[in-house]
């Protein structure tokens, strides 16, 4: 199956194509070059300054797009005026998934910004809505306040870092979690007991971890800039591992494994 059902009805594919750190003007070019392949999804964010290369390489595709709000625009206001601008460089009317990219909550308005996302949806200007890093206590406060889920909930997540906590939350509550830096940056993939399941399975290192979130039934993003890393990384949906390969990469999660920002230190 190459798409996940979200909690508005919607099917989301599960494998997209990340963009971040990708400069704008080679975004285009990607973009295009994943479709190609085979990708469905392409995930963005005002914050990666690369949008209006996104919009271009999708165009006429029909392909999924997301994109994000920036920290510091959550005032209502400022919401609406963001994905105003997001659509402009994407060329949409629409975006398929608009999501909070962090919660910031020393500056306490992600409950503020969530319903304007909630606006924005029954304006016709975003199809579904999610957040990005939100853990239990910020997304108890959102579905609290308003009484509307994320279909999504886009975290840090590979097999160092796995925060099987917010997983489970969004699990219950019927979230989509879909994983960012699912590779984590590159830095396990030459880890003893993923080049073994490589070499057992005739692939990459990659491939093998791409696939580890799939049978988990995450959603997941891998960046790549390469022809290669492209075409491999789509290749991962071929992939089957066993239960002995899955424990096995289960085990390698690490409590201080993250790359990334702390959601509550932002």
């Amino acid at each position: 199956m190459t798409d996940l059902m979200l909690n508005d009805g919607r099917a989301m594919p599960r494998l997209g194509l990340g963009v971040y750190q990708v400069p704008e003007g080679q975004t285009a070019g990607i973009v295009r070059k994943g479709i190609d392949i085979g990708f469905r999804l392409v995930d963005t964010a005002a914050f990666y300054r690369n949008e209006l290369g996104v919009g271009d390489g999708t165009k006429g595709t029909g392909a999924w797009i997301t994109t994000k709000l920036a920290p510091g625009r959550h005032d209502a206001g400022e919401v609406a005026k963001a994905l105003d601008e997001s659509l402009a460089l994407l060329g949409r009317d629409s975006v398929d998934l608009y999501l909070i990219h962090w919660p910031v909550p020393r500056e306490g308005k992600f409950v503020e910004a969530w319903r304007a996302l909630i606006d924005a949806r029954e304006a016709g200007k975003a199809t579904s809505i999610g957040v990005c890093n939100f853990l239990p206590e910020h997304l108890d406060a959102i579905i609290e306040a308003t009484g509307v889920t994320p279909a999504v909930n886009q975290i840090e997540l590979h097999p160092a870092f796995q925060q099987r906590d917010v997983q489970a939350y969004d699990r219950d509550h019927g979230i989509v979690t879909q994983s960012w830096s699912p590779l984590g940056q590159g830095g396990g993939l030459k880890d003893e007991r993923l080049v073994a399941i490589a070499q057992a399975h005739g692939r990459s290192a990659a491939q093998v971890v791409i696939a580890w979130h799939l049978a988990k039934g995450l959603a997941v993003i891998p960046k790549a800039s390469s022809d290669e890393h492209l075409t491999d990384n789509f290749a991962a949906l071929d992939v089957v591992l066993s239960d002995e390969d899955l424990a096995a990469i289960d085990a390698m999660d690490d409590a201080g494994g993250r790359l990334g920002p702390d959601p509550r230190e932002l």
